[in-house]
């Protein structure tokens, strides 16, 4: 049976290409700061983000919780969507280590806006954990953020003294959906993550991208936290690839999500949140069905999902082409989900 993976888009392997490109990299020890493959990976991602410097982190996790850290602060909080990344899937690490209290605030498809950030601040009181941070997350669930919101939180945070994180693991393909350069989102925060392991296809890492100031301190926190890598080049490598040539053909995501999301309405059997669809990631429910019973009888077709909450979620992804989409679409229409006993 053939299976199409749409578990995420983090279980691409390298190309081809990726991996010549890995095997011919040029390498040093990175702890030493000596590595020049990473070094030109980490020049490229300051000059794509607009920011003075950026380091290469083993994952988005590390990335967000070196500027947690930093920015947010010991026994201090951060302002966020309730949907947040950083409270659901990084296993608490913002209270554990970073020490930060997260203030999750429940907003349509978890995109905050300076409004709803409005009465959240704390400051001066002895008993109190003080505001130090607002976190976004651009795409949030595939959807990207507008940059009217993005641009009134700032002068929000500015007024209030505040940091600006950007969880940009997937901004790459913000900025493809929207012709929003990842310069321009950037520009609305002070510090900004964003992975190669996604979309972009790369086998490991991110880029935490920031200040002169905010690097030279993230770069220890990095070390702090295991995370001084030796010969990094040969991961360096695949992301120098990715970003030189993975950018563009997200567009071939986004059509094969769409294609897929349709598929699923015409279908008639899922509730597909079709306008929520902006990029690579589609959610649906089944009535009366549950998510995670939907993906077990899905896998048992070949069809390989992931649940979030109560809902079923499928991304498209650089392993998945133009043949396997229509493949995938015609085998969705033809299955007919089962009550489950």
């Amino acid at each position: 049976m053939k299976y199409y993976d749409l578990r995420s888009d983090t279980i691409t392997k390298p190309t081809e290409a990726m991996r010549k490109a890995m095997y011919a990299a040029e390498v040093g020890d990175d702890v030493y700061r000596e590595d020049p493959t990473t070094s030109r990976l980490e020049e490229l991602g300051a000059q794509l983000s607009g920011k003075e410097k950026s380091i290469f982190v083993s994952s988005g996790s590390m990335g967000n919780l070196i500027s947690l850290y930093i920015n947010g602060g010991r026994a201090n909080e951060v302002l966020c969507s309730a949907n947040a990344h950083i409270i659901h899937h990084e296993i608490g690490s913002v209270a554990a280590i970073a020490g930060v209290l997260p203030i999750g605030i429940d907003v349509p498809r978890g995109v905050l806006s300076a409004a709803d950030l409005q009465g959240k601040v704390k400051s001066g009181a002895y008993d109190m954990a003080t505001t130090t941070l607002i976190e976004v997350e651009n795409t949030i669930g595939g959807y990207c953020y507008p940059l009217e919101n993005l641009e009134g939180i700032k002068d929000f945070a500015d007024t209030h003294h505040l940091k600006v994180h950007m969880d940009g693991a997937r901004i790459f393909n913000a900025q493809t959906a929207t012709g929003i350069s990842v310069k321009t989102y950037a520009k609305y925060a002070d510090t900004l993550t964003f992975c190669l392991s996604k979309g972009l296809g790369c086998p490991i890492g991110s880029l935490l991208c920031g200040d002169e100031a905010f690097i030279n301190r993230a770069l220890t926190i990095r070390k702090m936290l295991g995370g001084g890598m030796r010969q990094t080049g040969i991961l360096a490598a695949a992301g120098l690839y990715a970003l030189q040539n993975h950018v563009e053909r997200l567009s071939e995501d986004h059509r094969h999500a769409k294609e897929i999301a349709r598929a699923l309405s015409e279908a008639g059997w899922a509730e597909v949140d079709e306008e929520g669809v902006q990029t690579n990631i589609i959610f649906f429910t089944v009535k009366n069905i549950n998510a995670s019973e939907i993906v077990r009888q899905l896998a048992a077709i070949g069809v390989l999902a992931n649940t979030e909450g109560e809902t079923v979620r499928l991304v498209t992804n650089l392993d998945l082409n133009e043949q396997d989409t229509q493949e995938l679409c015609t085998l969705l229409k033809k299955f007919k989900p089962r009550m489950h006993a």
